[in-house]
């Protein structure tokens, strides 16, 4: 038996044991995404409905799957901190039982690393150890890494079904603090699959984009809908800071080679995944992908390095001078910053790079506009009028970089539903744009 084996083994606990270690007051990082470590959450739950901890904070960005731990009874006993508001905790953060932080990705391992946010505990979820005793984060590397490196525990559950993921991702077992073993089917969460309205988005984006491009795709059906367009084009690249199954479609028809890559040629760079099983086999262990931490694949001056750099992202609403909404709906908080505003500036900055904003025009089946006017009262301004420059939607290509107000507004009226052209051309005479 290896030292890292027995090294290894001393560390095994079941969950509830390990779970025990979290003090009352303790700062928790919490590994999120599709890599959620279930048996150590649902054990720590558990401990905080039996009234046997309180006062945790549990620090995350995005979490997919149920969770228990904002519900009202264990206000108190655990609080959510998070940087990023997926669905699961959006009530509770609105009803102010849990609390979010607007910050820019690539700036979240700063939090730990500096000890703004000191970590007392981080749970995180890996792949078994090989041959010399390292796990790999597998599926979310992104966040997770700093997290680790940076807690005074790592109680970790060590996931057969984990796949072991490339790059810089891995921590060796003499890191881990307890050690928790499960197999279970990680979550699965394939993004929307792309209908006519995104197809027709995906469309005009394309045009926009070259052979040889590199590219960052955001969250959801918009990026399936480019996706779709670009079989044709050859020699593309990936650098994002999360990707889904579409791209494995264009690695298998030879579109996505990253052989014209100025930064990391021949490789996919991403931070995390979202997807299906068929995502998690084709990452496991496989050369063409290497996982960072998002510190690095979202700062926008590793991102410019990358030529004809090419950033996909969306937004809830864009108002008439260029500025986009993409985290809240008006006062309420929706999402958050994300990696968009880190891709925008490090695509605007790439030589021949495009920063995209693609979104549909109207929302609530064709009720409103999402070409505004002003935004909402209390909307977040994620992207600046200043950073802007195309806006897509399904009838066409808006560019605004180096546009004054007028133009911009003549192009974005262009580019709206045609229901809502008078009435946004009205506003934009009565507030003297045009």
């Amino acid at each position: 038996m290896s030292v890292w084996t027995r090294i290894f083994e001393s560390k095994i606990t079941s969950a509830e044991e390990a779970a025990k270690m979290v003090p009352d007051g303790a700062n928790m990082f919490l590994t999120g995404n599709c890599s959620v470590p279930q048996r150590l959450l649902a054990a720590l739950v558990q401990r905080a409905r039996d009234g046997q901890v309180e006062g945790v904070r549990i620090h995350q960005v995005l979490t997919i799957g149920d969770a228990d731990y904002v519900s009202p009874d264990l206000e108190g006993k655990l609080r959510v901190n998070t940087m990023f508001i997926s669905g699961n905790v959006r009530k509770a953060v609105n009803e102010g039982r849990a609390d979010f932080t607007p910050i820019f990705l690539h700036e979240i391992p700063g939090l730990f690393r500096k000890g703004i946010v000191p970590l007392d505990v981080a749970f995180v979820h890996l792949s078994p150890p090989d041959e010399h005793g390292f796990c790999s984060y597998g599926i979310e590397v992104g966040l997770t890494k700093p997290a680790a490196e940076n807690a005074r525990m790592v109680i970790a559950e060590v996931n057969e079904k984990m796949p072991r993921t490339l790059g810089d991702s891995f921590i060796h077992v003499s890191k881990l603090t307890h050690v928790v073993q499960v197999d279970y089917p990680l979550v699965q969460m394939p993004q929307g699959l792309a209908g006519d309205l995104e197809k027709s988005i995906g469309a005009h984006v394309a045009e926009l984009i070259p052979d040889g491009a590199t590219l960052q795709l955001g969250i959801g059906s918009i990026p399936d809908g480019v996706l779709y367009y670009l079989r044709d084009k050859r020699h593309l690249g990936i650098h994002t800071e999360m990707f889904s199954d579409g791209v494995v479609d264009l690695v298998e028809l030879g579109v996505v080679t990253n052989e014209r890559k100025t930064l990391h040629p021949g490789k996919i760079i991403a931070g995390f995944i979202l997807g299906s099983q068929r995502l998690y086999d084709f990452v496991h262990d496989n050369a063409m992908v290497e996982f960072h931490p998002q510190d690095y694949v979202n700062d926008p001056f590793v991102i410019a390095q990358n030529e004809n750099m090419v950033s996909i992202n969306s937004a809830i609403e864009v108002d008439l001078t260029g500025q986009v909404c993409a985290d809240s709906i008006g006062h309420v908080f929706y999402s958050g910053v994300g990696g968009q505003v880190d891709f925008i500036r490090g695509a605007a900055h790439s030589k021949g790079g495009k920063p995209i904003i693609a979104l549909p025009s109207t929302a609530k089946n064709g009720a409103l506009s999402r070409i505004v006017p002003t935004l909402k009262l209390g909307a977040g301004v994620v992207t600046s009028r200043n950073d802007v420059h195309y806006v897509v939607t399904e009838f066409g290509v808006a560019d605004l970089y180096g546009k004054s107000v007028r133009q911009r507004v003549e192009a974005l009226i262009r580019i709206a539903h045609p229901d809502f052209h008078h009435e946004l051309r009205k506003r934009a005479q009565e507030l003297h744009y045009i």
